[in-house]
């Protein structure tokens, strides 16, 4: 099967990327590496991209460090022609083992937030800034933010929802090139890309901080007042 150009474009900057932030210069000059580059010509694909060709150019991903600890990439689930996709900032224990998106407690969470504007998590998509589980889940760093962006950018453009919602700060501040603290971005709606896009509390913030779960509330019905005139 021949590979998708737009895949090896992606795997030769994703390398360069890589070396980049392990303070690496250079090429990689493996037989790989060569094969790829030596194709750059090739014309781009045509027709529109889907989530199963931006899941085929992600492959078995070693573009960061975040890699070498996983046990799945965590892509993504849900409904392809989603008009509503919400986005964490990463994977947990839980999604790692699991390779699927908020199944834990805090997945359980966002069930329950997806219901209460009627809708249901087929309906929906959800995915995360980056696709592996930092260690100890903690928040990811700037080069594998970097590194794994431009794979969720891909999904948005292949689902192209109606709406956004940003879960925590993360993704909130990663979507809109931010540095405001989730507390300032949340309550009101910003643009991304032409989407209309909501900040919220993440769930796993809310199961800590369950005195938060007001505001959250007032995210959720703006939300659905949003979605039932997008819908109408």
């Amino acid at each position: 099967m021949t590979e998708n150009p737009i895949s090896v474009l992606d795997d030769i900057l994703h390398t360069l990327r890589t070396q980049r932030n392990e303070g690496r210069g250079g090429f990689d000059c493996s037989d790989q590496a060569r094969g790829l580059m030596a194709r750059w010509h090739e014309p781009l694909a045509r027709g529109p991209e889907t989530l199963e060709t931006v899941r085929a150019a992600l492959g078995d991903c070693r573009r960061c460090p975040l890699c070498r600890r996983r046990r799945h990439i965590v892509f993504g689930a849900g409904n392809p022609r989603a008009q509503l996709v919400f986005v964490g900032e990463g994977p947990g224990r839980d999604e790692d083992r699991q390779g699927e998106p908020f199944v834990g407690a805090a997945g359980e969470l966002l069930t329950r937030i997806i219901q209460a504007i009627k809708l249901t998590r087929e309906q929906v998509y959800i995915a995360n800034i980056v696709k592996c589980r930092p260690p100890g889940n903690r928040n990811p760093e700037a080069g594998e933010i970097e590194t794994c962006l431009p794979f969720l950018e891909r999904q948005l453009k292949a689902i192209d929802p109606r709406f956004i919602a940003a879960l925590g700060g993360v993704a909130a501040q990663t979507l809109l090139g931010s540095q405001a603290p989730i507390s300032r971005l949340r309550g009101r709606f910003h643009n991304y890309r032409g989407i209309r896009l909501l900040p919220t509390y993440h769930p796993a913030y809310l199961l800590r901080r369950p005195q938060e779960k007001a505001k959250a509330w007032q995210d959720l019905q703006a939300a659905y007042r949003v979605l039932n005139d997008l819908m109408d």
